[in-house]
């Protein structure tokens, strides 16, 4: 009898392992599948960006896809057009302005995430921790302004910049993003999460309020501040519609609008002619280059972060 189940337990433990192979090809098959539609597009975008105009052509015009191409119809001149132009068509697209359209949107992105960090940590802090009249109804008040999308805020804030003589300046493009409800309300609902037991024990230390924030929650809540961090940055750097309607001056244009300047600027008849005489009679590379040169500096970013925001996204409490 006992040698029944001994075999019976064998063959049950043989049927389960067998299922638990076959749901991990299935798992990974998937998964695998999901990441090549991400990465080829990706993979085609580089490759593209990199073709020499010649290579390009011949594809373009015999209808065909290399995905592979040799070393030989590889170049980096696209690149060279999109950041300093290219002789006499220097003038004519992006004025090979890319580099001040790089160093425009880190300045915005760094100090509209430095000061959005700033209002969020005291903001969360006063609405978790500290008691006053009014406390929950003006949270109320806030919550409710996340209900309004934010297309409709565009033309009061557009009046009131002008109204300001801002148009053109950096504090257009800082101040106008340096609030955010939804970063204040994420991380209050971290700063929650903080036993209460430590504010006052803290108390009890002689700790002030804000030497209990800067020294007890914030080394607590650092994961979700690092993630509002990584996602201010990725909100400034993918900025498009406010920086469109409040410069106009070159001088003053984020990446994003630099690219869509490149774009338009290939479409112009002065600027078509100029390319044709260098061998583009398509501008698929240009185009993927300048997108490939916007993309890669936010994807590293956030390939160096990512961890971060896992944690914050999955923190879900405290552990004494």
């Amino acid at each position: 009898m006992a040698s029944d189940v001994y075999f019976i337990d064998e063959a049950a433990k043989k049927r389960f392992k067998r299922q638990r192979i076959a749901f991990n090809i299935l798992t990974y098959t998937f998964l695998t599948i999901c990441a090549l539609f991400m990465l080829v597009p990706f993979y085609y975008m580089i490759i593209t960006s990199l073709k020499s105009p010649e290579a390009l052509n011949t594809e373009m015009n015999t209808k065909t896809l290399n995905l592979f191409p040799s070393f030989n119809q590889l170049t980096l001149q696209n690149y060279r057009i999109v950041i300093y132009g290219y002789e006499d068509t220097a003038k004519t697209f992006a004025e090979g302005n890319f580099i001040r359209y790089f160093a425009n949107t880190i300045f915005v992105a760094v100090c509209s995430t430095i000061i959005t960090v700033i209002t969020c940590v005291l903001s969360a802090f006063a609405f978790a921790r500290l008691e006053f009249k009014g406390k929950n109804l003006l949270f109320a008040l806030l919550l409710a302004t996340m209900m309004v999308p934010g297309e409709m805020m565009i033309i009061t804030n557009f009046t009131t910049v002008t109204s300001l003589g801002w148009k053109d300046t950096y504090q257009a493009l800082i101040v106008t993003h340096a609030v955010s409800v939804f970063y204040i309300y994420y991380l209050r609902q971290t700063f929650q999460q903080i036993p209460n037991e430590l504010y006052l024990a803290a108390k009890v230390d002689g700790y002030g309020v804000f030497q209990y924030l800067w020294k007890v929650m914030i080394p607590i809540a650092m994961p979700t501040i690092v993630t509002i961090i990584i996602l201010s940055v990725m909100g400034s750097w993918n900025a498009y519609m406010w920086p469109t309607m409040i410069t106009s001056k070159d001088s003053m244009k984020l990446v994003a609008n630099g690219l869509m300047d490149l774009f338009s600027s290939f479409a112009s008849s002065s600027t078509s002619d100029q390319l044709l005489q260098l061998g583009y009679e398509y501008t698929d590379n240009l185009r993927l280059a300048g997108s490939f040169m916007v993309t890669l500096p936010l994807f590293i970013f956030f390939l160096c972060f990512r961890k971060y925001i896992m944690r914050g996204v999955s923190r879900s409490g405290i552990k004494g």
